[in-house]
């Protein structure tokens, strides 16, 4: 059997993240290997994002979410300094991108990205904010379960195959914004707005609340980049792995395995046939 080198995935924690753990699980169900990392490792050059090939950012509140949500973060991630090579931590990360490798943001991590710039990136510029993740609508923390609708011609290579999900959202910042409607027209036309808020009986995207639990334009409930290969969105995909973090897990006839696994299992997919 020929050796098949593993897929090396880190997770980014401290400041206030919270689901690193899950997230790591859900990388390592799928197949790959994980290390949770306390950014402070990166900027005192102990890890490195060369070393890795699929970066998640997990979902938390980053600095308390105190100058919006993971705006200081954002921040951080743009000026911040390597300690012993005074390298800048954005340029691994662009380095990062450019070598072909994945980036999927959760909740926070969407909200990072977002304010970094790095989504939707159209013509592949990776360092403009033009979109914004604000208040929900109902002007309080939202909870719950939501209906996914996936736009099948989307590039997104971490929802491949996919036609539906059912995930937990729990933000009080998730409510997608552009820039102008010149902007939102882009995204459309290209397919970035690859997960949007679904409404369980209609099977279309919606901004009927609850089922739309924060007001998002055009129900846009994650994104992607043009090439596909990063991805942020509010629901947590690693907040359902197993059949039994489904709410009614003890009334319904569920597979063992929970729809939150796929987005891995392709991250992890498309790594071992485009990456290694």
């Amino acid at each position: 059997m020929a050796f098949m080198r593993p897929v090396k995935c880190i997770v980014i924690a401290g400041y206030g993240t919270n689901c690193e753990i899950e997230t790591a699980y859900a990388c390592k169900r799928a197949g790959g290997e994980a290390d949770i990392v306390h950014i402070s490792e990166l900027l005192y050059g102990e890890k490195r994002l060369d070393d890795y090939h699929l970066l998640c950012f997990p979902g938390g509140f980053l600095d308390g979410d105190d100058l919006g949500a993971a705006k200081a973060a954002a921040t951080r991630w743009r000026y911040a300094r390597v300690r012993n090579t005074g390298e800048l931590l954005f340029d691994q990360l662009m380095r990062f991108i450019q070598e072909g490798k994945l980036i999927i943001g959760i909740c926070n991590g969407f909200q990072l990205m977002v304010k970094l710039g790095l989504l939707p990136a159209l013509n592949r510029s990776y360092e403009n904010q033009v979109v914004t993740l604000t208040y929900n609508d109902s002007g309080r923390f939202e909870d719950r379960w939501v209906y996914l609708y996936i736009d099948q011609d989307s590039p997104c290579v971490f929802t491949k195959g996919i036609d539906r999900l059912y995930l937990p959202v729990r933000h009080g910042e998730g409510k997608f914004i552009p820039k102008d409607k010149a902007l939102l027209e882009a995204i459309e036309e290209l397919h970035l707005g690859v997960v949007k808020y679904m409404h369980p009986e209609t099977k279309c995207p919606t901004l009927d609340y609850p089922f739309n639990p924060n007001g998002s334009v055009n129900a846009i409930a994650g994104l992607c980049d043009p090439t596909g290969r990063i991805f942020g969105l509010m629901p947590h995909p690693e907040g359902f792995l197993h059949f039994t973090h489904h709410p009614r897990w003890t009334r319904e006839n569920l597979p063992e395995e929970g729809m939150g696994l796929a987005v891995f299992v392709n991250a992890i997919d498309h790594i071992r046939q485009n990456v290694l």
